[in-house]
């Protein structure tokens, strides 16, 4: 096997960095590195994430080995999620990510509207 290089299209390291750089993958990993958490818990922990992508993206990360999915047989059945240790690594991996975006969103939204003011006067 020939060693990774994630510029090369065919390498398998691309799938990972497809699943690093979901934002909903990002937002999930930084709730689960707080509690395990029921699927309707993280449903209303991320505002605007839909119960379909919620369902497709943990399967995603559960697949990936970094959430685990616990199902309890009570009326209604529960399921609970929870980060593993490699899904903690990536979480305290992406939680600088997150914090510089929050933290620079002003200055982004500023080059923007610079960039589009820009772009209207050159039409």
């Amino acid at each position: 096997m020939n060693s990774p290089d994630a510029f090369n299209a065919l390498c398998p390291t691309r799938q990972i960095l497809d699943r690093i750089a979901d934002k909903w993958t990002v937002l999930l990993l930084g709730l689960l590195a707080g509690r395990t958490m029921r699927f309707n818990e993280l449903r209303r922990g991320v505002d605007g994430l839909s119960q379909k992508v919620l369902s497709q993206t943990l399967k995603s990360l559960e697949r990936d080995g970094l959430v685990t999915r616990a199902v309890y047989p009570t009326v209604p059945v529960t399921v609970e999620y929870a980060i593993t240790d490699l899904g903690r690594t990536l979480a305290a991996t992406l939680e600088p990510l997150r914090l510089w975006a929050e933290s620079h969103m002003n200055v982004i939204e500023q080059a923007r509207a610079d960039f589009d003011r820009r772009q209207q006067a050159a039409a």
